[in-house]
């Protein structure tokens, strides 16, 4: 349940309240719970009778002088007792007529209690405390307030907007100033905002972070938890969070709601939130934007095995990144799934050293295959990879593998898996499609046939060129007589200025439509 501003209150802590101007004038001296100073205080009340507990919610500094106190220890050990009960912050006494010194019975009665006990050891007006602590503690209040109003209200406009996951999250990281981690019920990371070698230090240590997650808060690290209707489904973590704890608390909680929102709003489940992470992390790899070694934590801290493993990559075309992901539980494979451009799906598994990893590609392509239904389904891959660092060129080996297959007449009897020695003159020609020579070479080739109107005789061409120039078996598959198609042959060849009888000039004609092909795509 997120805190609501009617019930959440400022604090100072006792340490804080100590270092006041106007406390230091009096000279204040800690003599008794010193190691509980960190203690909050919500109020400030000034009492002298014995049973002084009954009157306190709990949070309070109490001010005494204590001239009800004088000349009876048992009442002023009963005084100690009852603070301790009304779970009061820390008892300030004044030192003058009733006591000139720190009485030995409240000293040591708070001691055993852990009540934090401080003497003023010049006169001292309560007056200006009092003044001073709620004067401070209703500033922090009307800061709070506004800080809570400004999150709630930027958050919900960047819902409203249609914003994503991670844009919510930085926003949260800007105002928390400090990392801020998403994680689901396992602790597997979903998302994380703020500056990036900071985020990267969270996440190197994630495993020993998760493992405590479920403790008590300490040294900024402040968690809300996300859920709603009796479900939770993950934390929001603030990591080192330098302000006051309570604050903190009150901007994690506003951070929650909305991000539970974002989740209703969005009609999803929290899976959806870890598609998200592994496409932004199997992104990162394939670009080669961010080196591959500053991206190793996020792997480890998104549950992907990294130590002393073998990575396998592949990309599949035609593949649900849900039945994928289903399809590697049900197998037992560790890994990431994610969608990338153009239909393709990228799937990294993550193998320990032992394994066959040839054979275990092997067995996921042909399930997926099968359970798909969808024979024409192309699976990708790599070679095995052992380093992190040369995954990311093993992504982008399986992806060039992927769409160079695609289209291919050969695709009609592909193996489960398929590599770069696959795909030949195709996956060469894949490769170096971008390069200007390779283009210049396409359309100083293909000159006459690449106005629109001649769209025909190059679909011919193509079939002709793919069946091994087989004339029977391009007229069957363009619907023509066999004269028709010697008609547009001739054609092609006058146009293109070529002899297609001749295997070399046939086999120039074939590169430059491949490289011409690859460039479409």
């Amino acid at each position: 349940m997120a805190t609501t501003l009617d019930t959440w209150e400022p604090a100072l802590s006792v340490r804080q309240v100590l270092t006041l101007e106007r406390v230091l004038a009096g000279e204040p001296e800690v003599v008794a719970g010193a190691n509980h100073l960190d203690r909050q205080v919500r109020w400030v009340h000034v009492a002298e009778a014995a049973d002084v507990g009954v009157m306190l919610s709990g949070g309070e500094m109490v001010l005494t002088t204590g001239v009800l106190l004088a000349g009876d220890e048992d009442k002023q050990a009963e005084y100690v007792r009852s603070l301790h009960r009304a779970e009061a912050a820390a008892v300030v006494l004044g030192l003058g007529r009733a006591f000139p010194s720190a009485p030995d019975v409240m000293r040591r009665a708070a001691e055993r209690c852990g009540l934090p006990m401080v003497v003023l050891h010049r006169p001292f007006p309560f007056a200006e405390l009092t003044e001073e602590v709620q004067s401070r503690l209703v500033r922090r209040k009307f800061a709070a307030v506004s800080l809570s109003e400004a999150v709630r209200t930027e958050l919900t406009a960047l819902i409203t907007a249609g914003a994503p996951l991670q844009r919510l999250l930085d926003e949260v990281a800007r105002h928390s100033a400090c990392p801020v981690v998403v994680t689901n019920l396992a602790h597997r990371v979903l998302g994380t905002a703020g500056e990036r070698p900071a985020v990267d230090d969270v996440l190197r240590d994630w495993e020993r972070i998760a493992r405590q997650a479920g403790g008590t808060e300490g040294d900024g690290w402040i968690r809300a938890e996300l859920g709603g209707r009796g479900e939770r489904w993950g934390r929001i973590v603030l990591c080192g969070y330098r302000g006051d704890t309570a604050t903190g608390r009150l901007l994690a909680d506003r951070a929650a709601e909305a991000l539970v929102l974002h989740r209703m709003l969005g009609g999803g489940a929290a899976c959806s939130w870890e598609e998200q992470s592994a496409q932004s992390l199997l992104t990162d790899l394939v670009s080669g934007v961010v080196p591959a070694r500053q991206l190793l934590p996020r792997a480890r801290a998104a549950g992907l095995p990294v130590n002393r493993r073998t990575f396998v990559p592949l990309v599949v075309r035609d593949g649900d990144t849900g039945r994928l992901d289903r399809l590697l539980r049900l197998l037992g494979l560790p890994g990431l799934v994610a969608e990338l451009a153009d239909g393709a799906t990228a799937v990294l598994l993550s193998l320990a050293r032992d394994q066959d990893a040839g054979a275990l590609a092997a067995h996921f392509a042909t399930r997926l295959r099968t359970e798909s239904g969808a024979a024409r389904t192309i699976v990708a891959a790599a070679d095995p990879r052992v380093a992190w660092d040369d995954v990311p060129a093993g992504l982008r080996e399986a992806q060039h593998v992927a769409d160079a297959v695609a289209d291919s007449a050969a695709a009609l009897d592909i193996p489960p898996v398929v590599r770069l020695k696959d795909v030949h003159l195709r996956g060469l020609i894949r490769l170096l499609r971008d390069d200007p020579q390779v283009q210049s070479f396409a359309e100083r080739e293909l000159d006459g046939l690449l106005c629109e109107s001649d769209e025909d005789l190059l679909s011919v061409l193509r079939t002709y060129l793919a069946t091994g120039r087989n004339k029977s078996r391009t007229a069957q598959l363009h619907h023509v007589s066999r004269p028709a198609l010697y008609r547009r042959l001739e054609a092609i060849q006058v146009r293109l200025g070529v002899d297609l009888d001749d295997f070399e000039q046939a086999a120039s004609v074939h590169i430059a439509l491949l490289a011409h092909d690859a460039q479409q795509q």
